[in-house]
């Protein structure tokens, strides 16, 4: 009987061993099969989401081309001492305190660091076309290191040159001017300053949209560097016009012996233009009592070098005009005024004489204004003749 127990013990044995050997190989199947499935879900999915992706973007490409930027980079040294002494563009975003600040510095050291060619800087002041830039482009040819160009229009009013304009990108950052109003001085210091930023800026003429030059360059460049003195018309007139436009508000800083009057069409050096841009005490003056009928570009100018730098000055103008017929204006010239006898007549000044390096001469006027739009065509035909360029 005891053989019979044992026998049916180990009977159960085998009989639990081999349920638990199933269960366990049965858990194991369900396990790998879960994982089979998951991973291909997985694979499945991702290659779903890929294609889904590449579909929408050939899609989007298709109606939104994609945009390929390359970057450029131009490097420039902004501290380099050609940026420095000839900034390349005219365009900035300086205030005019800034824009004078900058523009009266001095450098201490008299000798340059580079062969120094003086220019002369051509200041125009219009308010809007240049009717003569043909002539002017005709004067100017061949004398590219000799000159630099300024241009003062009324804000958004662009000239209509092509790039191979002496004019083209030689307009600078303008404001509004109203006629006799302090703010046309604001536009001539405006010019002076833009154009001492070229240390090779020696001399400044002011010139409008209706003034000629009646020599060649080569004569006018001579006749300028050359000269020991500015060109700017001032004299003590003790009419209404003149010394009756001072006020006694300018006391004690601007006495009535110091008043002058005087054309507004100026030539100056470097240093009396970075005298006038560096002036704030007595300019301030003039803004504030030179008006309402005073016209400070007739007496600031004049008044402050009279002042300060006389010495530097002949006292008189080198742009001629006509003020025989009066009124408030000039004569002004149109075609059938340009003859080659007028232009003789405009340099002879009706037989007058100057100074000049304190020796008398006979060239006294290098400009002359005003000329309407209508006088271009005989001016041209002039300039293979009488004007020689």
């Amino acid at each position: 009987m005891k053989s019979s127990l044992t026998a049916r013990a180990d009977e159960g044995v085998n009989r639990t061993s081999g349920s638990g050997s199933k269960d366990c190989s049965h858990g194991l199947i369900k396990v790998v099969t879960f994982l089979v499935i998951f991973i291909a879900g997985v694979v499945l999915g991702l290659s779903a989401s890929m294609h889904i992706t590449q579909r929408y973007s050939s899609t989007t490409e298709l109606f939104f081309p994609p945009a390929h930027y390359t970057a450029v980079f131009k490097e420039e040294d902004c501290f380099s001492i050609g940026n420095f002494i000839n900034p390349s563009q005219l365009t900035h975003h300086m205030t005019d305190e800034e824009l004078f600040w900058r523009a009266s510095m001095v450098p201490k050291k008299t000798d340059f660091p580079y062969k120094r060619v003086p220019k002369v800087a051509f200041l125009f002041l219009t308010r809007g076309p240049l009717p003569f830039i043909p002539f002017w482009e005709r004067f100017f040819h061949g004398h590219e290191d000799l000159y630099s160009i300024y241009v003062h229009t009324l804000p958004g009013y662009k000239l209509n040159v092509n790039q191979t304009s002496a004019f083209y990108g030689r307009q600078i950052p303008s404001q509004n001017v109203r006629w006799g109003s302090p703010e046309l001085t604001d536009a001539e210091k405006r010019l002076l300053a833009n154009a001492l930023l070229d240390f090779s800026n020696e001399r400044f003429i002011l010139l409008s949209e209706s003034c000629i030059p009646v020599y060649n360059f080569p004569t006018i460049y001579k006749y300028l560097i050359g000269s020991t003195q500015s060109f700017v018309d001032s004299y003590d007139d003790p009419s209404r016009y003149g010394r009756g436009r001072y006020s006694r508000n300018m006391l004690p800083h601007i006495k009535l012996a110091d008043w002058r009057k005087g054309s507004q069409w100026f030539e100056v050096n470097r240093i009396l233009a970075v005298n006038i841009v560096a002036d704030t005490k007595y300019y301030d003056l003039f803004r504030k009592y030179c008006r309402p009928s005073c016209y400070p570009d007739e007496h600031y100018i004049q008044t402050y070098i009279n002042m300060f730098n006389g010495q530097l000055n002949s006292n008189r103008s080198v742009t001629w005009v006509d003020w025989s017929r009066g009124g408030p204006h000039p004569a002004t010239f149109g075609a059938v005024d340009v003859t080659e006898d007028f232009i003789r007549d405009i340099r002879d000044g009706n037989g007058t004489t100057c100074e000049y390096n304190s020796k008398e001469t006979t060239i006294c006027y290098l400009f002359a204004r005003k000329f309407a739009p209508t006088a271009l065509e005989p001016l041209m035909n002039l300039t293979s003749t009488l004007l020689k360029f």
